[in-house]
């Protein structure tokens, strides 16, 4: 009976052994898989970052201010400063136009929005407390124009244009108040007590000249 059992398995023995391609010592450990997929992960990673486009965020260390710009919008690098920066949506004729100006004698910020809106039609707009300003405006051109300026502590400006084609409001209007939301301005690098560390600049951030 021991005889028959032993003479039925030792085929099935046989060919368990000769089906293993490796000792079981040389299979790869736990730690050594758990390895291998981390090394994978990270390199998909870094991939995946190298693959993404330069951030949208403008950052103005100098003059004070920082800003989002909708995503496929390019550079127009004729057009920007160290003063500020324009970018358009290629092919559809909107802009948005971000930039600082000293402060000009004793300015008000409404007798600045009154220069600003000077050409253009239909404004209108609101106060947003003492150093605020958001209104839109017609430039008489067939495009609408979002405005939205900020006096800045030392009497300064940064004045946040968005223009965009009447006929495609729908498509923009809330494009650009969302643009225009995320503009923030904060203390210029002249005025940054030594030591403090300054927003981080993007990798588009203005650099001056």
């Amino acid at each position: 009976m021991k005889k028959t059992s032993l003479a039925a398995v030792t085929p099935l023995l046989l060919l368990v052994a000769c089906g293993r391609a490796e000792p079981v010592e040389d299979l790869p450990s736990q730690d050594e898989l758990a390895n291998a997929a981390n090394a994978a992960a990270a390199k998909a990673m870094a991939k995946a970052k190298n693959d993404t486009p330069a951030s949208r965020n403008y950052v103005n260390v100098e003059r004070g201010f920082s800003v989002t710009f909708p995503e496929g919008w390019e550079k127009d690098a004729s057009a920007s400063n160290a003063d500020g920066v324009v970018y358009q949506d290629p092919g559809a004729g909107a802009d948005v136009r971000i930039f600082w100006q000293k402060k000009d004698g004793e300015q008000t910020l409404q007798q600045i929005v009154e220069t600003v809106s000077q050409g253009s039609e239909g404004v209108s707009g609101d106060y947003v407390g003492d150093n605020e300003y958001r209104g839109t405006a017609n430039d008489g051109e067939g495009n609408n124009v979002a405005l939205r300026l900020i006096k800045q502590a030392d009497g300064s400006i940064v004045t946040a244009s968005f223009v965009y084609p009447e006929m495609l409001s729908e498509q923009y209007s809330a494009m650009a108040e969302k643009t225009l939301d995320s503009l923030h301005v904060f203390a210029p690098k002249a005025q940054t007590p030594e030591g403090t560390p300054a927003p981080e600049a993007a990798a588009n951030a203005a650099t001056p000249r």
